[in-house]
């Protein structure tokens, strides 16, 4: 840059020689991140793993501005300037460097979210671990970006003189400041609280099955305040963290997605059970869905005009235990309305015939056959 001194250049056209220093040093700055964006990305292709990739991917735009920063604060020493124009230079520094490098801390650790979630795959059968791995980085995530966010912000506002004098006014009233605003936050501080607890304690993770609020569905977002649960029907159910950790729901996916489903029939109290029992064990044999575990079929109660039978049944999810269990009681009826329509409920009824008119009565000598006693 000596040589742009050099040059006799008129008062009114140095602003032209300011220019051209920044310039280049944006120019050297976009060229030295080319060159070493290429060579990690040359490197990255050679391994197997698409982790490097996508590092890579979340890290560059952040770089390329960290690396422009840098290079322009190191040419800003080259440029003349006045006091103020010193002062307002270290005003945009204190602002820019605090954020670029927020937005880099971000991007690297949503960087490590996306590693977890490729090496962890919930589309695997026994996907337990898996989705261990991706609620503990989703929620652990959200916390980091939060606090990342939180300093960022902090380390902005101390930049500027007359907001750090007031944060030191301020701190001889944060007693009462953190009775107020505790008081106004309960339910949000609460709820953040119950978010990193549950990330430890792991009541839920993602892609669990639960039933809360007599809703059956599956964990779609697990937020710092709030979890939305998908709904069978494709409705969402937004439910505060904390109500997972104080009130009960069922988890049919705590320790394994296997369940044991379980089909009823009322049939006539006369129904061949054995018989139906054989043709029971043909059809969950013949079934896919069946996880070759366990099937069985039992009368469980006695009612007046019926009895009730109860099969059972073994799959490897909740979504496969419904489908099986509809397959078995279609076609358990669709048997007994064909081949065994005996065992379909009646309704039984005893009554009495009255006997005729005269019958049983012996006709009297001279009466006609009228009985005795009536005229």
């Amino acid at each position: 840059m000596r040589w742009l001194r050099s040059l006799d250049i008129p008062a009114e056209w140095l602003w032209l020689q300011h220019v051209l220093i920044i310039a280049a040093a944006i120019l050297v700055a976009l060229v030295v991140h080319a060159v070493a964006m290429r060579v990690a990305g040359h490197a990255a292709r050679r391994t197997a793993s698409q982790s490097d990739d996508l590092v890579l991917e979340h890290i560059r735009q952040p770089l390329r501005w960290v690396a422009i920063a840098i290079a322009v604060s190191f040419a800003m020493r080259l440029v003349p300037m006045s006091s103020e124009g010193r002062d307002i230079w270290r005003q945009v520094l204190g602002f820019g460097v605090p954020a670029l490098l927020g937005w880099l801390a971000v991007a690297g650790l949503r960087a490590l979210q996306g590693v977890v979630y490729l090496r962890a795959d919930i589309n695997v059968e026994d996907n337990l671990r898996a989705r261990r791995k991706r609620t503990r980085a989703q929620i652990l995530g959200r916390i980091g970006i939060f606090l990342i966010v939180f300093v960022t912000v902090c380390l902005m506002l101390l930049s500027v003189p007359g907001i750090r004098t007031i944060g030191v006014t301020l701190m001889a009233s944060a007693g009462i400041a953190g009775l107020v605003v505790g008081a106004a936050a309960q339910p949000a501080l609460k709820n953040l609280i119950a978010g990193v607890q549950m990330a430890f304690t792991e009541p839920i993770r993602l892609d669990d099955v639960v039933i809360i609020d007599n809703e059956w569905g599956r964990i779609e977002q697990i937020h710092l305040t709030f979890v939305v649960v998908r709904i069978w029907d494709e409705r969402r159910l937004v439910v505060p963290v904390a109500k997972f950790l104080e009130n009960s729901f069922q988890n049919w996916t705590r320790e394994t997605s296997q369940l044991l489903g379980s089909v009823f029939w009322y049939l006539d109290p006369a129904a061949d059970i054995p018989r139906l029992r054989t043709k029971m064990g043909e059809l969950v044999e013949a079934s896919p869905r069946w996880d070759r575990r366990f099937f069985n079929m039992q009368v469980t109660d006695v009612k007046p005009d019926s009895i009730e039978v109860r099969g059972l049944m073994t799959a490897r999810d909740a979504s496969v235990s419904f489908d099986l269990r509809c397959e078995i009681r279609e076609g358990l009826l669709n048997y007994i309305r064909h081949e065994m329509p005996e065992a379909l409920p009646r309704r039984r009824l005893e009554h009495s015939i009255p006997p005729r008119h005269g019958e049983g009565d012996q006709p009297q000598a001279g009466g006609g056959g009228v009985p005795q006693g009536t005229s």
